[in-house]
């Protein structure tokens, strides 16, 4: 099977080497780009953990702290390979979503042992802080990265849609179901014999405005759970 990879190029690399193994073929077309940003060294003095709500975090905090030795808790298993890739070695996975982490990190931190850092894009919200300062943490986020939407879909993927080349296409996120159903619309395309894989019910609803073939949600909020669906 063909299948269209929307995430952020680096990450859709890793899928593509996934799929291959699988016996699929992937065609990626990133949806976003990940812009971290520049700036001094982040000091972790009085930090007791971080807080990555996705491997874009833990790529951007690694490229402003040569600190690897301070406790790492990661939303899930993907952003946890990045932690561990990247040379931190206290990590720990909550296997969810912010909810889980926030749930989680109550049972691995002590509100009176130091801040939490929250290693967030610009465009993430505050709920995950905000939640734990309500159960008496301290929590500082610190933005390291934004993400951009693509002004429209690579021509390779227009061509494949086109020529219904493509039989199946993931989706890791709300915000980039968003964008694809929008550029589809720009492009004047249809996904009307397309099967969507989609991370969350929520990330499923962002594609609405758009007819597929079928739409399938992950029995878990990560991304072997999206492959799994295949």
């Amino acid at each position: 099977m063909r299948i269209l990879v929307t995430r952020p190029a680096e990450d859709g690399a890793e899928i593509a080497r996934l799929l291959t193994d699988m016996g699929h073929e992937a065609l990626l077309a990133p949806l976003l780009t990940i812009r971290i940003f520049d700036g001094p060294k982040l000091t972790l003095e009085g930090v007791q953990a971080v807080l990555a709500t996705s491997a874009n975090g833990v790529r951007a905090l690694a490229a402003r702290s040569d600190v690897r030795d301070v406790s790492l808790f990661a939303v899930g298993p993907q952003t946890a390979e990045a932690a561990t890739r990247a040379g931190f070695i206290r990590v720990r996975n909550s296997v969810g979503d912010a909810a889980a982490l926030a749930d989680a990190v109550c049972g691995w931190a002590d509100p009176k042992a130091g801040i939490l850092l929250h290693a967030a894009g610009a465009e993430s919200g505050g709920g995950l802080a905000e939640g734990l300062a309500a159960k008496g943490f301290a929590v500082r986020r610190e933005i390291l990265y934004r993400v951009e939407a693509a002004a429209r879909l690579p021509d390779a993927a227009i061509r494949a849609l086109e020529e219904g080349s493509v039989q199946a296409a993931l989706f890791f996120s709300p915000r980039s179901a968003e964008i694809f159903a929008d550029r589809v619309a720009q492009a004047g395309l249809s996904t009307a014999g397309l099967l969507a894989v989609c991370i969350s019910a929520k990330t499923a609803t962002a594609l609405q405005p758009l007819p597929f073939l079928g739409i399938k949600i992950a029995a878990a909020p990560n991304q072997a759970a999206v492959l799994a669906c295949l």
